[in-house]
């Protein structure tokens, strides 16, 4: 499919349709099941005759959590950016998330939210949030995209390395998953492997066995852990009509939580801390630890909720990119994707959005509309997919006391936006021009510059900080957007 070297390796014009012969007889494999390799293979099928996603666990038949997915029990949401994406991928997906019971949140307007010492006030919502739970989204996106004939599951097999050398690979080397002898690998031979096999890829020593050079990660760890569990028969509080609570950790408070619904009229709760303050596993404990947050609010609704599971725990929440778009000794026909290309820290919803943004990217950057696919071509279009969650994820996460890795320092140039981005945040609360803006970027939905647009620049340089309330707002504003 395509070359690193800028040759192009079987990749038809722009005008050729996708089914002629040429196009029929190439082969994509890609290593993973999770949702960021089935919309790759989603977007590989317009480009290959036929693909193949190789997955160790064996998938389940239906929105079940499965071993090889640890982040099932926690809460996922798919942002406004990632719903639009998954939608152009796959046509219906967000209304039949919604039809199976994924509830839809709107921001500000449906959250209670503390951030930097305020709560937001909940003024009308511009930005919505799908917090469906993880094995549903996951489900029904395996569902829609192995229904295509073009692409085959092959589960319970792992990946144990590649075809090819360092100047190209040609395939991988798989084997059941339980087998143990060399006798038990085979080969499956592709013109283009694309790994989405997670933040735990074994992909950079693969690359370095075949004489390649495996790509520099950049790490932001700071040291946050999390623990999530699930609750039912929620007590309706007559005091407010609020769908969820979102405390956001900071420099000055190392402790954060989020309860958000899911489908069937549950709720999960996540609690969570930075080095040092991490929350339990016991269950009192857990309803103990939401009593040190900025304000009993949310220890008030565990009160009157009933827990349906044990504390599910993790703590793998560093931020890792390894930048396979740097120049390197590595071979045309790989790729990487979703969390083993760029992993974000959970606590900040981006990674779902972001495979689908990757997804998209991957399917046109293949197109190759104005320029030749080459490998490097179309692995920087990866990158780029996941740049603009990189930059915000890791803004905040560098400001965190006891960050740590090589990309936790703040450069010279960063200076200046961070010190632009702190006033954002300090406003974004009271002034729904400003939070309308950071939130479209947190979304996904804008790009970074739309926090630099006249107005929002007024209000961020030159303006006031407004009020915001110092208590839970449990009622929305009737305030519009522009109310100052």
């Amino acid at each position: 499919m395509v070359d690193s070297a800028g040759a192009e390796i079987g990749t038809p014009g722009a005008d050729e349709p996708y089914h002629s012969p040429g196009r029929q007889g190439r082969h994509a494999v890609v290593i993973g099941g999770s949702i960021a390799a089935l919309l790759a293979a989603r977007a590989l099928s317009t480009h290959a005759g036929r693909v193949t996603v190789v997955e160790r666990d064996r998938f389940p038949d239906g929105p079940v959590t499965r071993a090889g997915v640890p982040q099932s029990h926690h809460i996922h949401v798919l942002l406004e950016g990632g719903q639009k994406a998954l939608e152009e991928l796959l046509p219906g997906a967000v209304a039949e998330l919604r039809e199976h019971g994924a509830p839809r949140v709107g921001m500000p307007r449906d959250m209670v939210q503390w951030q930097n010492r305020r709560f937001y006030r909940r003024t009308a919502a511009t930005a919505h949030l799908l917090t469906g739970s993880r094995p549903l989204l996951e489900w029904l996106v395996r569902r829609r995209v192995l229904a295509d004939p073009r692409i085959t599951a092959v589960d319970g097999t792992e990946v144990v390395g590649l075809l090819g050398d360092s100047r190209r690979v040609r395939g991988v080397r798989l084997r059941e998953r339980g087998a143990r002898t060399r006798h038990d690998v085979r080969s499956l031979t592709a013109d283009l492997v694309v790994d989405a096999s997670g933040r735990s890829s074994r992909a950079p020593g693969w690359l370095a066995a075949i004489g390649a050079e495996p790509p520099h990660e950049e790490t932001l760890d700071t040291g946050l852990a999390y623990a999530t569990r699930l609750y039912g028969n929620v007590r309706s509080d007559e005091g407010t009509d609020c769908v969820g609570y979102y405390f956001v950790p900071g420099h000055d408070e190392p402790r954060g939580a989020v309860a958000l619904p899911i489908e069937g009229g549950r709720y999960l709760v996540t609690l969570s801390g930075l080095r040092g303050s991490e929350p339990p596993s016991d269950g009192a404990a857990f309803t103990d630890f939401a009593t040190r947050l900025p304000h009993p609010v949310l220890h008030d609704w565990l009160l009157r909720a009933e827990p349906e599971s044990p504390v599910h725990a993790f703590r793998a929440t560093a931020n890792v990119r390894r930048r396979y778009d740097r120049p390197g000794r590595r071979p045309a026909g790989f790729l990487a994707t979703g969390d083993a290309l760029c992993a974000f820290n959970p606590v900040y919803g981006q990674g779902i959005a972001v495979a689908a943004l990757s997804a998209l990217a991957l399917r046109d950057a293949l197109a190759g509309h104005r320029r030749t696919p080459t490998t490097h071509r179309v692995q920087l279009a990866l990158f780029k997919a996941s740049q603009q969650a990189w930059d915000i994820v890791s803004g905040a996460d560098r400001d965190l006391p006891g960050a740590r890795g090589d990309a936790a320092r703040t450069r010279a140039v960063d200076r200046p936006a961070a010190w632009y981005m702190a006033r954002v945040i300090e406003r974004a609360p009271g002034d729904p021009v400003v939070g309308a803006a950071f939130l479209a970027a947190c979304a996904l939905t804008a790009p970074v510059s739309a926090l630099f647009a006249p107005d929002v620049v007024r209000a961020v340089l030159f303006g006031p900080v407004l009020p915001a309330p110092t208590e839970p707002p449990m009622r929305p504003e009737s305030t519009t957007l522009t109310a100052r």
